[in-house]
């Protein structure tokens, strides 16, 4: 095709060469350039791709702006560098995708939002459980009112590792979760809280040096990265969630749940055959008591799909239509980092309980 989009892929770690993939898979785009500034994960993809001889491999960002008719890139490197990469890129022309978090500091994402703004560009976050099938049909479930009266949420997300070295388990993990109950509830958090625990990387010590190996000096908690997190969300109409979060714990967990006054539904990303579940139940008194009635089980119906996928194409229709993504733009980036900094304030003040503006 001749009109295709013009895509560089910048970082290809452990994320990035995902986004390879599905980029190089889609008939749109023309995946001219890949950046990393570790030579030989530029090897390894090129191997692994069959890259063509025209695709520029090269360790230096600035190498880009050599590249003729570049549409977009997208960036997956760390949230640290996320900012200075963005916004360069944004004044370059480019629309972008770039890994969550937007960045670190809330009033960095507005500044982003508000350039793209002003050159008429695409900001894209890659939210990706914002685009699971799973997530998509709970929303039509929760806002079609078939839980009842909204009662109260939960979430755990643990596993052992990675563990990074560049933000704690708060900023890695959470999120994830947050992003899926502010789409279920079609809410943002107006308090929050958070209490943490830390046992690998304490101050001071060289785990808790960022990827460029300069010493993070904004730790969430005085004495280092926190492993362990917990979290409460209140929105405003009352509703909580609450959210378990863990990089060290070899009982892996994906579950997500809303609880209402006629069921529950579940999202449990580990049950490949069910992950999707409405638990139909309720209480009828009799008397002094509270009986449960109708108990069922449903397994609900998902389309096919892989969300990464579905993320590369938002971006790529975004780019065609020239309308910023409904599901995940730059201004729903900042709303989640938004509630991720007052998280780390509520952390740094013991659970201290924090609000934000509506």
């Amino acid at each position: 095709m001749t009109n295709q989009i013009k895509i560089a892929v910048i970082g290809v770690g452990r994320w990035g060469v995902h986004l390879l993939r599905n980029f190089l898979s889609d008939s749109q785009v023309n995946v001219v350039a890949v950046v990393d500034p570790h030579p030989e994960r530029l090897a390894a993809v090129k191997q692994q791709f069959k890259l063509d001889e025209n695709v520029v491999l090269t360790t230096e960002w600035q190498d880009l702006k050599k590249v003729p008719g570049l549409t977009g890139v997208a960036i997956a490197t760390p949230a640290t560098t996320h900012y200075a990469l963005i916004k360069d890129a944004l004044q370059q022309g480019y629309h972008v995708l770039a890994e969550k978090p937007l960045t670190l500091d809330p009033a960095e994402c507005r500044e982003l939002c508000q350039l793209a703004k002003q050159h008429h560009l695409i900001l894209m976050v890659d939210h990706t459980y914002l685009f699971h099938p799973a997530v998509e049909r709970g929303k039509t479930v929760v806002q079609a009112g078939k839980l009842g009266n909204l009662r109260y949420g939960y979430a755990t997300r643990t596993h052992l590792g990675p563990v990074r070295q560049d933000v704690d388990a708060l900023w890695d993990l959470a999120i994830h979760d947050i992003a899926i109950f502010n789409a279920w509830l079609g809410q943002i958090p107006v308090k929050v809280q958070a209490t943490g625990t830390v046992w690998l990387q304490g101050a001071g010590e060289q785990g808790s040096r960022g990827a460029e190996g300069k010493e993070n000096t904004n730790f969430p908690l005085p004495q280092g990265l926190a492993d362990l997190v917990w979290l409460t969300l209140t929105y405003p109409d009352g509703f909580q969630a609450y959210i378990h979060l863990c990089w060290l714990n070899p009982d892996k967990q994906r579950r997500l749940g809303i609880v209402g006054s006629l069921g529950s539904l579940i999202f449990d990303e580990m049950s490949l055959s069910s992950p999707l579940t409405l638990l139909n139940g309720e209480f009828e008194q009799q008397g002094n008591q509270f009986i449960p009635v109708n108990q069922r089980q449903i397994v609900l119906e998902l389309e096919t799909g892989e969300p990464l996928q579905r993320v590369c194409s938002g971006f790529v229709i975004s780019i065609l239509n020239n309308t910023p993504s409904e599901v995940s733009s730059g201004w729903v980036g900042t709303e989640l980092v938004e509630i991720l900094a007052a998280l780390t304030v509520s952390l740094q003040q013991d659970g201290k309980p924090i609000f934000l503006d509506p």
